[in-house]
């Protein structure tokens, strides 16, 4: 773990796009800046944008540079394996795809109660520890997105795991269903180092509401994806703060505030809570448009897509609902109304969310015309 560098990483799974594929030349220049600005932490998946996540790292950093240049992140997601012997023919499959010879931390991803017992099956912790010892994986952890009292289960039964991933940001962070004060805190109690994950979550703090933009805006510093990356990366025992960035300008205002971080003062923090008491007052659907509900869909409904024009009409008053919606149809091909129930979408969503239910109310509101 002491080949990072800084506490900021670049997470692959929101990367520019040009149509349905990745903007190769966007990206090696944010991959440019990253590298020369002292940071060298990069968080992939096998799933991230159906696959062009792991061949865009291969693309635009590990052709580029030599491999003690940075530190890769990949995960092991439970939609990718049956069997236990699947899992070794996968792992090839990321490393070739991303062009290494081995991961710095290889993740057992979005651990919970719905797919832990399917790794323990397939024995997924015990198969990443031989390969750790063969030297294919530096470092083993989990991604995770369940209760504090679960996370202790599993820390409890595999205390192999070095690192935990942990969604946590200043809205999450007393969530009764994020739990993100809490797990942190079993991440301490056990002193396992601590990755953040959905710092903005999804965005959300990076566009903020208009009340809210008028209190961070009487700062005159700082944007608002500042305040929020900051938030995340001043506790005790946080290594790395993830930001899956999608422009350069994005890029650059990060490196702007995290190349010399500095933790929230108690101005700043006064700020937080009452940006808080702003979005408590909203109501949103907690989607953090992590797309893993798309993954699974039978009928690629754009769900995120629906949800954030469904959380535009409290956020921003001006918000044509019903154009945007037109939109989102439009590109993807699909409606809500294509929803068939199967609820394979609720069994991805690291938020819990009623996906069947939303979809529902979207397509009454929008489709009855």
């Amino acid at each position: 773990m002491d080949r990072i560098k800084k506490n900021f990483g670049f997470g692959y799974m929101r990367l520019p796009m040009i149509g349905e594929e990745v903007d190769i030349p966007q990206t090696t220049a944010m991959v440019d800046a990253f590298l020369e600005n002292g940071f060298n932490y990069f968080d992939t998946a096998h799933g991230y944008i159906d696959g062009r996540s792991e061949r865009a790292i291969k693309e635009c950093l590990s052709s580029r540079y030599p491999r003690d240049r940075y530190v890769l992140t990949n995960k092991l997601s439970s939609s990718f394996f049956k069997t236990r012997e699947d899992i070794r023919p996968l792992f090839q499959q990321q490393l070739d795809a991303c062009g290494v010879e081995y991961f710095d931390f290889y993740l057992m991803h979005a651990q919970s109660s719905r797919n832990f017992e399917h790794y323990r099956e397939c024995k997924a912790y015990e198969t990443a520890l031989e390969l750790k010892a063969e030297g294919k994986i530096r470092h083993l952890g989990i991604s995770f997105h369940d209760s504090a009292e679960f996370l202790e289960k599993i820390l409890t039964s595999y205390p192999e795991v070095e690192v935990v991933q942990i969604q946590f940001n200043y809205l999450d962070y007393e969530d009764d269903e994020v739990q993100s004060r809490k797990v942190y805190e079993v991440c301490r109690k056990f002193n396992k180092p601590v990755i953040i994950m959905e710092p903005v979550k999804g965005g959300s703090l990076a566009n903020l509401p208009t009340e809210a933009k008028r209190i961070v805006d009487e700062l005159h510093e700082g944007s608002e994806a500042s305040y929020a990356l900051r938030f995340a990366a001043g506790f005790e025992g946080v290594i790395m703060v993830l930001s899956g960035m999608s422009t350069i300008e994005q890029m650059n205002d990060n490196i702007s505030f995290m190349k010399d971080f500095k933790p929230l003062d108690e101005r700043e923090m006064g700020v937080i809570e009452r940006i808080r008491k702003v979005f408590a007052a909203l109501d949103l659907i907690p989607c953090t448009a992590c797309r893993y509900c798309t993954e699974q869909c039978p009928q690629k409904i754009a769900i995120p897509n629906i949800f954030y024009v469904m959380n535009g009409i409290p956020l921003h008053h001006e918000w044509d609902a019903q154009a945007r919606y037109d939109k989102v149809c439009t590109r993807f091909g699909t409606h809500a109304s294509d929803c068939i129930k199967c609820g394979r979408c609720e069994q991805a969503c690291p938020q819990h969310i009623e996906i069947r239910k939303l979809l529902a109310q979207a397509a009454e509101k929008y489709e009855c015309k």
